[in-house]
């Protein structure tokens, strides 16, 4: 079998004016970033179609550390639809450089379900990324020179709530102190960096429904409190139209083509475990405006990305997806039944089994929001046929839809089942309206309750004293309404990344709440989640290289 990046290299790629002519998008509307990657203007997106449009949403059990195959689920299906004859976009989030040159690699789907270019796709691409990351660093930077330019006027923030932000997985930088040396350096303060698919820049161009809407987001980023307890904005501070500049092609969906030409859409950040980790809604749209099937990801297992899909993308953007997709492993299963992670290539129909409580699990919270659910097995050369077998018999039992994909060696062919399934289970036994897994006006304490102990299982909820801190400071600004994003690890239920399979009956701490008024979320960490990864002992960038002019590596 080939590798993902010479898959990618022996497709011939069409120019992107040409997969936008085929997808009925008109040409003269594109920006292009060379040949084969293009922005689309935001005026393109018809509300009355985006309401037509079969939206599915494809989420996925909890995580192992090589991750489920969500994308290359996402891709496969619009594949197969298509085969079908069916107009499909799929459009999905933009890969980080922090995991692409960390743990994971790239993340542009695998084998012959990939979007491409995959090599521009994950690294710079159209400066997205970059964009978000200045914008966010250019508040800090203007921050810090208007608290040192006004310090001997008596200016200054008891609270200073702004991190920095970098596409860089570097634990050193957690935490930091700015400002040493002499006096003309600025004043000394405590900061940090997040990882920049966590800032609140990122959620904002997510959210954001047109130019004027990040602008007026952009300027009620909550920067710190004055000494007389005020908040300071970005407003205060008056540089929203410089930022809204720097941000303004970003907020443009990116346009690019699968290994079988159809189109995608890319736009905004990943991580669903310190983040809402869904594209952005004009993507979405903008897809659905277009395809008569749009497929769409949210990032992480199901207890993650499609509750933040649900209850903060689509509560404030107005979509109803139609279908939901869970994707299975068989290797994803035994490790949830307790199969050892060097074992779980191995045969094992009792760890199998045993495993089958993660996806029950989450099937159940699926459906909690009224979503009809199917389970889309990714197939790997090392699952048996016995195993596959008795995965498809328990969701048979269980009244759940079942299809195997084979997108990965096949491409659309090997989605055909997939695309089958979800056609007919959506003419036949649609979603129903969606019902969220809390109210907009129940308090910050009932929202995260209500996730914790519905959706993940938890006994009970203990606030640390920051975090009750946070959450008298977040009622006294009259932001209490906010939806609540938790950021948790993506490898259990619970905040605690070794409890596999279907933890229940736990503890489940919230140590802080991060107010994000410019994104109008509120994020909840869990534990010790740290929103700042840290590289693995062997970092995927000890692979990636230029060899005979080619990159090597990135998968």
């Amino acid at each position: 079998m080939k590798t993902d990046i010479e898959i990618a290299r022996s497709i011939t790629l069409q120019d992107i004016k040409q997969v936008a002519k085929n997808a009925g998008i008109p040409e003269d509307q594109i920006e292009n970033y060379g040949h084969y990657i293009a922005k689309l203007p935001i005026n393109l997106i018809d509300d009355k179609k985006v309401k037509q449009n079969n939206l599915i949403l494809v989420t996925a059990i909890t995580a192992t550390k090589t991750g489920i195959g969500k994308t290359t689920v996402s891709i496969g299906l619009a594949l197969g639809l298509e085969k079908l004859g069916k107009k499909a976009f799929v459009a999905l989030r933009e890969p980080s450089l922090g995991p692409c040159f960390g743990m994971k690699g790239g993340a542009a789907g695998g084998g012959y379900a990939q979007v491409l270019p995959m090599e521009k796709i994950n690294l710079h691409f159209t400066g997205d990324f970059h964009a978000i990351t200045s914008a966010h660093n250019m508040i800090s930077a203007l921050l810090d020179n208007y608290l040192y330019q006004n310090q001997d006027s008596g200016f200054g923030l008891k609270e200073n709530l702004w991190r920095r932000v970098l596409d860089v997985n570097d634990r050193s930088l957690r935490n930091i102190v700015v400002g040493l040396g002499a006096k003309t350096n600025g004043i000394t303060q405590e900061a940090g960096f997040d990882i920049t698919a966590a800032s609140e820049i990122m959620a904002i161009l997510c959210l954001a429904t047109d130019e004027e809407d990040l602008r007026r987001r952009i300027e009620n980023i909550l920067l710190g409190f004055t000494y007389d307890n005020k908040p300071f904005t970005v407003k205060d501070l008056g540089v929203a139209g410089a930022i809204t500049v720097l941000l303004r092609e970003a907020l443009f969906p990116n346009l690019v083509q699968t290994t079988e030409h159809t189109p995608a859409l890319i736009h905004g950040g990943p991580f669903a475990n310190i983040a809402h980790g869904c594209n952005s809604i004009l993507a979405t749209k903008m897809a659905m405006t277009f395809g008569d099937y749009t497929i769409t990801e949210a990032g992480f297992g199901a207890d993650l990305g499609a509750e933040k899909f649900y209850d903060i993308k689509c509560r404030k953007a107005g979509l109803e997806p139609k279908l939901t997709v869970i994707v299975a492993t068989a290797q994803g299963l035994k490790m949830h039944g307790g199969i050892a992670l060097d074992k779980i290539k191995e045969p094992s129909i009792e760890g199998l089994k045993k495993g089958f409580a993660n996806i029950d699990k989450h099937i159940r919270n699926l459906q909690s929001f009224g979503q009809t659910v199917v389970v889309a097995f990714n197939r790997f050369a090392s699952d048996t046929d016995e195993e596959v077998a008795v995965i498809k018999a328990h969701c048979e039992a269980k009244g759940i839809g079942f299809a195997i994909n084979n997108a990965f060696a096949l491409g659309g062919e090997g989605a055909v089942e997939l695309a089958q399934l979800v056609v007919d289970t959506i003419a036949n036994n649609p979603s129903k309206p969606l019902q969220f897994a809390y109210e907009e006006n129940d308090s910050v304490e009932t929202k995260v309750e209500k996730l914790a102990k519905n959706l993940y299982g938890a006994k009970s909820v203990q606030f640390t004293g920051k975090a009750k801190k946070m959450i008298k400071l977040i009622n006294e600004l009259g932001v209490s309404h906010y939806p609540v994003c938790i950021a948790k690890t993506q490898y259990s239920f619970s905040a605690d990344p070794t409890a596999y399979g279907a933890a229940d009956g736990f503890e489940f701490e919230i140590s802080d709440l991060v107010i994000n008024n410019g994104a109008e979320m509120l994020v909840a960490v869990a534990g010790s989640m740290m929103r700042m990864p840290g590289l693995p002992k062997s970092p995927q960038a000890l692979r990636i290289d230029i060899v005979d002019g080619n990159i090597e590596g990135l998968s």
